[in-house]
């Protein structure tokens, strides 16, 4: 009898697509908005450990912000709009519970001549430049390009970037006016001015300094007594410390008429606005539209993504004990932070090791944390601004330069030299070239010298060539110790023939291709002309156990190699005649 239609063997099928889409629909979501996985979860206790660690993140997430926006040439309130505005959009599609996203000193580094020279909207232009395009390496899943920056070239340019900040602190520590566009700037600035120099300034700048590394050393705990508790919560909130310290000494001193530091001066009060960012700037007597901004970033508009990336993702894998940490969706997530964040006038921003570490250290449990952080910042934003203003510049500078003594990674140098001595090149020509010529040119340089260097190796791989004595035959036995490149096929080539030109007699050489996984037609090409050139010489040439897709590669090249081929047993067998040439199955 026939079905009926609507009939239940009709509707199965599609329901079962429904809800299969369904399904799909639901793992995206959660995925790519992680918060809908782990909200409906969340428990009071998580939220009284996320207090605690949002509370004391923000102690630290205030001061830095503040550093760091001066650092950038940015009034302080871009600092601090940043951090706000970080932590509520990670909120939401961040996937690393301890990572807290804001402004930091390499992105504050590399805003900062663009910002002396263009003015303040140029920060707030690179901030959503570069959320649009860390957005859309994320949509297009390009995390990978990430691989090809390697560790020596990262640690050269963190360690420049601890050089160049620290140094450019230098003049304000010691109570010195004016900025500094370089390195060698900075030290030439100190030099020439050292008769300018300011004893009280210095002596507040060098005293924060003091209390700063002995805070970082309290013999604190998180879970020790009531003592070491309190210890640890101070250690964390160092800098805080600190710059309470000093707006409370600068602040009773000027009630007096007492005015012996240089203070940070007026911060726009109340909280940011929400708007569009700028399309244009104006600087000077030129407006520039956006194609002029572009251009005038140069390759700025490139290294602040990348490095945001490359920052962000490295602190994100740190903390992520054992987890696996999806590389798109940190970007996706760190994207939608710069957006969002370039409509309330922040700088560029990044995950912080700081404050992640802070973060980490107080026990947070979800990325809530953030918003605890950010309640706290726009508390300041609102009602603290005109406290801000006695901030000395002299403590700001202390906390900076005490910052970046911790953020430089002296040890790498002795690790390289002890793993592999050849990986300190890019180190070096990363780490100078950023001093010298820039900190967006020496990561092109180290980048550059770093591929060189795979290149190379990839063309010149290791070569295992000596004579054996194989039941009483002696044979040229080659083995490449990785796959081989066109490059490296030809290299082989001519070391197995000047090997063979330096001996008189002609002995059969046996190739070995167990670590060769795959070729290419060029590569087939080399090898098929050192059969040739192997045969004018009388000289027998095997492939010895090769895998099969590279056999088929060759084969397909040239049909007549298919006897040079031979798989399993032992070289003694083939030279007996007891191997038969290797069969390969038709498709």
């Amino acid at each position: 009898m026939p079905r009926e239609r609507g009939s239940i063997g009709e509707t199965t099928p599609l329901l079962r697509r429904n809800v299969t889409s369904r399904f799909v629909l639901k793992q995206l979501l959660l995925r790519r908005i992680p918060i809908l996985a782990w909200l409906p979860l969340y428990s009071w206790s998580k939220l009284l450990q996320d207090t605690l660690a949002g509370l004391t993140v923000g102690l630290t997430a205030i001061p830095q912000g503040i550093a760091y926006a001066i650092v950038a040439g940015l009034p302080a309130q871009y600092g601090l709009y940043s951090s706000f505005m970080g932590c509520f959009v990670y909120l939401v599609f961040g996937s690393c519970k301890d990572v807290t996203v804001g402004p930091t000193a390499i992105m504050a580094l590399l805003s900062q001549q663009h910002v002396m020279r263009l003015g303040d909207d140029i920060a707030v232009f690179m901030c959503f430049v570069s959320g649009c395009l860390i957005l859309l390496m994320g949509l297009l899943h390009l995390g990978f390009l990430l691989e090809f920056v390697s560790m020596p070239v990262i640690s050269g340019f963190s360690n420049a970037a601890a050089i160049i900040i620290g140094t450019s602190q230098l003049g304000t520590l010691l109570g010195l006016s004016g900025r500094s566009d370089s390195f060698i700037d900075a030290i030439i600035k100190v030099v020439d001015h050292v008769n300018d120099i300011t004893h009280w300034d210095t002596l507040l700048g060098v005293c924060s300094m003091i209390v700063l590394v002995c805070l970082k050393n309290l013999p604190g705990k998180k879970n020790g007594t009531a003592l070491q508790k309190c210890l640890w919560v101070v250690s964390l909130a160092r800098n805080a410390v600190v710059v309470i310290i000093g707006i409370i000494l600068s602040y009773s001193l000027s009630s007096y008429g007492i005015k012996p530091f240089k203070i940070t001066g007026n911060i726009t009060e109340g909280l940011p606005s929400f708007g569009p960012p700028p399309f244009s700037v104006a600087s000077g007597n030129h407006t520039y539209n956006f194609v002029e901004v572009v251009s005038e970033l140069g390759s700025t508009t490139i290294s602040v993504p990348l490095i945001a990336i490359l920052e962000s993702i490295a602190i994100a894998k740190a903390f992520a004990k054992g987890k696996t940490v999806d590389a798109n969706q940190e970007m996706l997530a760190l994207g939608f932070c710069n957006i969002f964040g370039s409509f309330v006038r922040s700088m560029p921003a990044t995950g912080s090791f700081t404050r992640t570490a802070v973060n980490n250290a107080s026990g947070v449990k979800t990325p809530m944390g953030g918003v605890i952080t950010g309640c706290l910042v726009l508390l300041a934003c609102g009602l603290l601004t005109s406290t801000f203003e006695f901030i000395p510049k002299a403590t700001l500078a202390a906390v900076i330069i005490v910052a970046m003594y911790y953020m430089f990674e002296l040890r790498i140098f002795s690790v390289l030299w002890r793993t592999k001595k050849i990986d300190l090149i890019p180190l070096t020509v990363t780490l100078l070239s950023c001093l010298v010529i820039g900190p967006e040119y020496g990561m092109i340089a180290g980048i550059a010298v770093n591929l060189i260097l795979l290149l190379y190796f990839a063309a010149r791989p290791g070569l295992l060539i000596e004579e054996r004595v194989v039941d009483g035959l002696t044979i040229l036995f080659v083995s490449p110790k990785q796959s081989l490149s066109y490059p490296a096929a030809e290299y082989l080539r001519e070391r197995v023939m000047y090997w063979c030109d330096e001996r008189a007699q002609t002995i059969p050489v046996v190739v070995e291709g167990r670590h060769v996984l795959r070729i290419d037609a060029t590569v087939a090409k080399n090898l098929a002309l050192l059969l040739a050139d192997l045969q004018s010489r009388d000289q027998k040439l095997v492939f010895w156990n090769w895998c099969e897709e590279a056999r088929r590669t060759m084969i397909s090249y040239d049909a007549s190699l298919a006897m040079s081929f031979r798989s399993s047993g032992s070289i003694a067998q083939i030279f007996s005649g007891r191997i038969a040439p290797a069969h390969v199955p038709r498709e």
